[in-house]
């Protein structure tokens, strides 16, 4: 039997069954259409999300105007602005789907309340941010010590799904480097596989 997002993204060895059923029946679904934005620059998050199917992705405005991408979600991972969240202030990101998305949604009065509720639950909670605050570590890293190449590479094997729908702009910016130099090493890889 294959797991529902809410359970793979909610899997942690110590809730309860009736732990768990009451966080799953918080939930909402939810559509957006390609396009639709999920957060706005500006905007205070009010909720995040389980994305059961689709692909979106973060971004910034740099001080040229250019956006540059920060993040890319796909299923079975949390949407969310951590930051604008959980601190209550106005998000500097903007989220976007890339597709046609299919998500599952967690307000953040029902996650006040079921975080208060359920012990459990602030533990998963601790347990996602330490790993999230690795991941985003490890990137940061990585934009200094791998080639762009290598970095492609990693986002090829981690998230298919954005190499096949994804836009190369946004691929590019997300990998820090220009579309021309994106393409030229697309191409390499094509001629030369090894």
């Amino acid at each position: 039997m294959s797991k529902t997002s809410l359970e793979i993204c909610y899997d942690f060895p110590f809730f309860l069954k009736e732990e768990l059923d009451e966080i799953f029946e918080a939930h909402e679904k939810v559509s957006f259409r390609k396009g639709d934005i999920i957060l706005q620059e500006g905007k205070t998050a009010n909720e995040y999300y389980i994305l059961e199917k689709g692909l979106a992705r973060s971004f910034v405005t740099d001080f040229n105007g250019n956006e540059v991408t920060t993040h890319f979600f796909a299923d079975n991972e949390i949407v969310i602005e951590v930051s604008s969240l959980f601190q209550r202030i106005p998000t500097q990101e903007n989220i976007v789907c890339i597709t046609d998305c299919e998500c599952m949604k967690l307000s953040f009065d029902n996650f006040q309340e079921l975080f208060h509720k359920i012990p459990n639950l602030r533990e998963w909670g601790r347990a996602w941010m330490s790993q999230q605050l690795f991941a985003y570590k490890q990137r940061s890293a990585e934009m200094f010590t791998l080639s762009a190449t290598r970095r492609y590479l990693n986002l090829l094997e981690q998230k298919p799904q954005v190499v096949r729908w994804a836009p190369l702009k946004q691929i590019a910016s997300y990998l820090g480097v220009t579309d021309t130099s994106l393409s030229r090493i697309r191409k390499e890889l094509v001629s030369h596989p090894e």
